[in-house]
């Protein structure tokens, strides 16, 4: 058995109009059941709150102040969740909305309170669903991207495998741009995971 943190990111969860992408939630759900199946234990932590709330409302375009991407991120974390809850539940499993903030890892009162709960959702056979409190979070203390929420849930949880879902093609050992940057590894499927 494994403990596996799968991330997410916004452009893997939302389609070329910025709502939520059903088919790839979908397919995630079944690949964590598959993991589920097999015993593991899964987290996932994602992205795609304040896109899912542009589309929600009709929005042309995404705004750029920090009032309205909070009440955004709160409208579409709740898509985002009956997104993931539909689909858990159509393989006969249960979702379980986990909101963190830095404060959650610095304070050791939050950070002890922070793996008790998702270590008694796993126990109760539940599936964290993870994301940063965007509709709270303010600019000046943010995890910045949740690939870093996803590493400290890892370590937090004490993670067998960390899995990055993205539209980028490699993990590499430096910027993919700069000269001489290699592929560390790269997964094509869940699938794969067996095998590493």
């Amino acid at each position: 058995m494994m403990r596996i943190v799968v991330k997410i990111g916004t452009s893997s969860v939302t389609d070329e109009h910025g709502a939520i992408n059903n088919h790839a939630i979908e397919t995630l759900c079944n690949q964590v059941a598959q993991l589920r199946e097999q015993s593991h234990e899964v987290l996932v932590v994602t992205s795609g709150a304040v896109a899912g709330g542009v589309a929600a409302l009709g929005m042309s375009q995404r705004p750029t102040d920090t009032q309205t991407l909070q009440a955004l991120a709160a409208v579409g974390q709740s898509q985002l969740m009956n997104r993931y809850n539909e689909y858990l539940s159509a393989r006969g499993l249960i979702g379980a909305q986990v909101l963190l903030v830095p404060n959650d890892f610095i304070d050791r009162t939050q950070y002890l309170h922070a793996r008790q709960t998702l270590g008694r959702l796993l126990e109760l056979g539940c599936v964290p669903i993870i994301n940063e409190n965007d509709a709270i979070a303010s600019d000046e203390i943010r995890f910045g991207d949740n690939d870093r929420l996803a590493a400290l849930v890892a370590l937090l949880i004490q993670a067998d495998l960390l899995v990055l879902v993205s539209d980028i093609d490699a993990l590499y050992d430096a910027p993919p741009a700069q000269a001489g940057a290699k592929a560390i590894r790269f997964v094509a499927d869940m699938s794969e995971i067996e095998s590493i």
